[in-house]
């Protein structure tokens, strides 16, 4: 399996329908958290990802917003509750904190995902069931069959991220040579032969960009202010490019 992610070139109407849909996703997994908790908590039950997706179909009939949203992207939003508890469960069984799985603000819910239907790519353009089309930036081709897709919202825009499974292993041409390698935290990479590779340390040489953004944002004591939202996103920005 191998990921390829690309920049959309979107319009006003695609937008609005991958927000629309991200609101509905995220509204249906903290619902879905929410049962999962009071189940447990009140009647000792515990809920697994067949007992909530079997309610998609009556949740349909009495909200027209959940019914505008593909089948399959509101089944991979329970699947990524079911994930999160398993992630919860296995930390508890090793003795990790365990971290229990938590509810999802509007600014901390980002992706989408068509697991197996629902999309199609053509060319350069891509059509989303429900959504629309767009134009995608392919930097490079495709190679293999897509099995996912998934749309990211970030700081600078949409993204889609393909799953792809490759049909055939490639392997560079044989050398005859031999060399081994130790990654180390001094350098990057250390070579048999003695030659060392030097670590790019692409955050510390950041700090100071990403220092001045986060006092700005500390100077702006209004959290609903426009100011700091626009200074929030500069540091987002910072932290993306790093």
């Amino acid at each position: 399996m191998k990921a390829y992610k690309y920049k959309l070139k979107t319009n006003a109407k695609f937008v609005a329908g991958c927000l629309a849909t991200l609101d509905v996703c995220r509204e249906l997994y903290n619902a879905a958290l929410q049962e999962r908790r009071d189940a447990y908590q009140i009647n000792g039950l515990s809920i697994n990802y067949h007992a909530q997706a079997v309610q998609l179909p009556q949740l349909k009939q009495v909200r027209e917003d959940v019914g505008e949203v593909h089948s399959q992207v509101l089944q991979d939003t329970l699947r990524r509750v079911d994930k999160a508890f398993d992630a919860f469960f296995r930390r508890c069984q090793n003795g990790e904190t365990p971290g229990y799985p938590r509810f999802k603000a509007a600014s901390r819910y980002d992706p989408f995902t068509y697991p197996q239907s629902g999309f199609r790519l053509e060319g350069d353009k891509l059509h989303l069931s429900k959504i629309g089309s767009c134009r995608v930036r392919l930097s490079r081709l495709i190679e293999g069959t897509i099995k996912t897709c998934t749309i990211k919202r970030e700081v600078d825009g949409w993204y889609v991220v393909f799953a792809v499974e490759e049909n055939q292993c490639r392997f560079f041409p044989k050398t005859g040579e031999k060399v081994g390698v130790d990654v180390g935290i001094e350098n990057f990479a250390t070579l048999s032969t003695g030659e060392t590779v030097e670590n790019p340390q692409f955050l510390r040489e950041s700090e100071a960009s990403l220092k001045t953004a986060q006092r700005r944002i500390s100077r702006r004591t209004n959290k609903r202010s426009n100011r700091r939202r626009k200074a929030v996103k500069l540091l987002q920005k910072e932290h993306q490019k790093v």
